[in-house]
C-alpha cells in the first residue's frame, strides 16, 4: 500500500486542463475532468513528452510530440489496450490534492 501526498491545491489545477507535480522523483500528471481529479504517468514512454502538456479530450490525453494517446482513468494505451502507464488513486482534502505513490520505487506502475 502507498503512501498519500500533497501535491498542489485544487485551485492550481484548472478544469479541463492537466498540470504535473513531483512525488520524490515521479513525475505525475494531474488531470481535472468533470470535477473528478485523475493521475497517471507523466511521462510518455515513446520519447519522453510530458501528458500533463497534451491535449485532454473526454477521457484521453493526447501526447503533444507524436500523438499518443492515453486514457487518464487508467494509463490505458488507447490504440493499444495491451499497453499501460501507471495510474494513481487521488483524493481531496479540504484543498490539497493528494496522490497515492507505493513507498517502493516502480511498484505503482499498474499494467
Amino acid at each position: 500500500m502507498g503512501l498519500f501526498h500533497t501535491v498542489c491545491k485544487i485551485q492550481d489545477l484548472p478544469e479541463g486542463e492537466g498540470k504535473t507535480v513531483c512525488v520524490g522523483t515521479k513525475l505525475i500528471a494531474l488531470f481535472r475532468r468533470d470535477g473528478e481529479i485523475l493521475a497517471i504517468d507523466d511521462v510518455c514512454p515513446h520519447m519522453g513528452a510530458s501528458l500533463a502538456g497534451g491535449c485532454l479530450q473526454n477521457d484521453i490525453v493526447t501526447c503533444s510530440w507524436h500523438g499518443w494517446r492515453f486514457r487518464i482513468t487508467d494509463g490505458t494505451w488507447a490504440d493499444n489496450p495491451r499497453i499501460k502507464i501507471g495510474s494513481y488513486p487521488v483524493r481531496v482534502e479540504g484543498e490539497d490534492i493528494q496522490v497515492e505513490v507505493d513507498a517502493q520505487p516502480g511498484s505503482a506502475n499498474r499494467g
